[in-house]
């Protein structure tokens, strides 16, 4: 069996990837090996059509994948990383999406040879409309990183980093993020609700309102400072309301904050 990418822990990022890279063309199900314990999540990556393994660190006998994908949470990652060791050599890249595991761990484990990839993902991810930020080491080649970055694109958009450190501002940005947006709705809802609207009205309003900003705000050549000048009239009922979010810097300021105390932590977790 000829493994082109074998995939370590297929929960609900890795199995989102993975049926991202086959929907999309951009892998075959004969070029992709599963290794994950859990006989239920192997029996799901399965019916994609992919090969699939029983334990860590079963990819099949004389293969060597050109990219290894760990999707395990951080509290496993050197355990599992541990069972590739073999692929250190530098013919296998590693594609990490583990948060908070920097580089040097991977490299520790794996050898000074091996070239990593570091990704930080987010749950849109899971609909391919995901935001993934890599920083490779500089044994990745530029194929190598182009073929990853492919990959990656099946499930949103993809940026790339040249500063690991600032990993720790992409978690607070586009990693936390979306809980951020999640909020949002809940307190728009909540607003509506208020205001005398029924509760299943409130969410729809809630929800599609932030639905359709953000996509007017993707597919606009305009800044979204701009659209939202437009949508603003002079004494109307939107200026009313901005007085209050914009007023001294408030909501700017509360959102700054919450980024900032998100990033400290991502850097205690990474210590």
């Amino acid at each position: 069996m000829t493994v082109k990418v074998a995939l370590a822990g297929c929960g609900n990022m890795g199995y989102a990837m993975l049926s991202g890279w086959l929907k999309s063309g951009k892998l075959r199900a004969d070029e992709t090996f599963v290794i994950e314990p859990n006989a239920e999540l192997r029996a799901r990556a399965k019916a994609l059509g992919s090969g699939v393994g029983s334990d860590v660190g079963e990819i099949p006998t004389g293969a060597v994948p050109a990219l290894i994908v760990l999707a395990v949470k951080p509290q496993v990652i050197r355990e599992v990383t541990a069972g590739y060791r073999r692929f250190g050599d530098g013919r296998t890249t590693f594609l990490s999406i583990a948060a908070g595991t920097a580089i040097a761990t991977f490299e520790e484990i794996l050898g000074k040879s091996a070239p990593i990839v570091r990704c930080m993902p987010n749950t849109p991810a899971a609909i391919g409309k995901g935001m993934m930020v890599m920083f490779a080491n500089e044994r990745v080649s530029d194929d190598a990183r182009k073929f990853v970055a492919d990959l990656l694109s099946a499930s949103g958009e993809v940026a790339s980093i040249e500063d690991e450190s600032l990993m720790d501002a992409v978690t607070a940005v586009s990693g936390s993020g979306p809980a951020y947006i999640f909020h949002f709705i809940e307190c728009l809802t909540a607003a509506a609700e208020s205001a005398g609207l029924p509760t299943e009205t409130a969410k729809l309003l809630a929800m599609q309102t932030v639905y359709g900003a953000a996509s007017l705000a993707a597919e606009s050549h305009e800044e979204p400072g701009v659209l939202r000048q437009q949508v603003t009239s002079p004494n109307g009922t939107t200026a009313a309301a901005l007085a209050v979010l914009m007023g001294e810097d408030r909501l700017k300021q509360l959102v700054t904050e919450a980024v900032e105390a998100a990033r400290i932590r991502s850097v205690e977790l990474g210590k």
